[in-house]
């Protein structure tokens, strides 16, 4: 069954990425480069796609008939979804254990995250085939 783990972030995320150094962004590559790997490896990868920043995106609502365009980041929004990965694994156990290895994905010491760091999990259809 697959799977989307979804990972999210703030602008404020997105900005404190520039204030790390090289060796601390060479390790979350490693990390996200290992990670996906392992999923390539087992036959469990389908797709995974990392989102541009916040303040890039656009929100159309239609209103009255008429479409309306904002430009981000929006104030009232505290996160944002990131990136996602799509995995085709046998349980919702199996796409939980690999989702809990996302949601320890490094930081540099003393970094000022935005907020806690988690991911969620979510089946694609077939809701109704769950075993956990």
């Amino acid at each position: 069954m697959k799977y989307m783990i979804m990972m999210f972030g703030s602008q404020q995320d997105y900005d404190m990425l520039a204030s790390w150094t090289p060796d601390d962004l060479m390790a979350l590559h490693k990390f996200m480069g290992e990670w996906n790997n392992e999923l390539v490896e087992s036959g469990e990868f389908v797709d995974a796609q990392g989102l541009g920043a916040p303040v890039h995106a656009r929100r159309v609502q239609v209103r009255e008939g008429v479409p309306v365009v904002t430009d981000g980041p929006y104030p009232e929004t505290a996160e944002v979804l990131a990136g996602y990965t799509i995995v085709d694994c046998a349980s919702f156990d199996r796409a939980t254990e690999i989702a809990a290895k996302l949601a320890d994905t490094p930081h540099p010491e003393g970094a000022q995250l935005g907020r806690e760091w988690y991911v969620d999990i979510r089946p694609i259809g077939g809701a109704e085939e769950l075993d956990a």
